[in-house]
């Protein structure tokens, strides 16, 4: 049974990184995928992953998200998990970016439909699938269990275990468990 939030945000960040590490140890998950814009959550969860033996890959947004060439990521927060033996993932988002263009040009796209039923179950949810299929195309993880780790704007209040494959295989991920997130 998973933890339910009252309210979504970054004050469940503590608990739900509690609840990720634990749930992977305990169910021998090898790999955690946590979502990071700033470093901010990605530097909390560093005290987690020192004390496990998983493999952390942080997923940051891609360049040019918010300002055309701009990296929002800390590049000393970068640097620290790096030298900590934590994977950071800068890569293309799979339920965003060719959208945003398509619907920029001609009014409409598939993916933001898709982002839009995945967001009726959460934010969180939505950006876990996508973390999945983001790592599986980079060849981070192959195609077997993982467990997110994303939030409503801010800091961590989801966290999934989910079936991970790439994004051609998109309808093939399945989202096994919600571990927490927000009512």
């Amino acid at each position: 049974m998973g933890m339910y939030f009252d309210k979504p945000g970054p004050d469940n960040t503590e608990n739900t990184l509690r609840i990720a590490f634990t749930e992977a140890k305990k169910r021998k998950i090898e790999n955690i995928l946590l979502a990071s814009t700033t470093g901010e959550t990605a530097g909390k969860a560093l005290e987690y992953y020192q004390k496990s033996n998983v493999r952390l890959i942080v997923v940051t947004h891609n360049y040019g998200f918010v300002k055309p060439g701009e990296q929002q990521f800390s590049p000393a927060v970068h640097q620290e998990l790096v030298k900590e033996g934590v994977i950071v993932h800068t890569g293309t988002m799979v339920l965003r970016n060719q959208g945003t263009a398509i619907r920029k040009k001609f009014g409409y796209s598939q993916e933001e439909l898709i982002n839009a039923v995945l967001r009726m179950i959460g934010q969180g949810v939505k950006v876990g699938i996508e973390m999945a299929a983001m790592a599986c195309d980079a060849g981070l993880v192959p195609p077997q269990d993982v467990i997110t780790i994303a939030g409503t704007s801010r800091g961590a209040d989801t966290a999934l275990v989910v079936a991970a494959n790439s994004s051609n295989r998109f309808f093939d991920i399945r989202v096994r468990e919600i571990l927490a997130k927000p009512r």
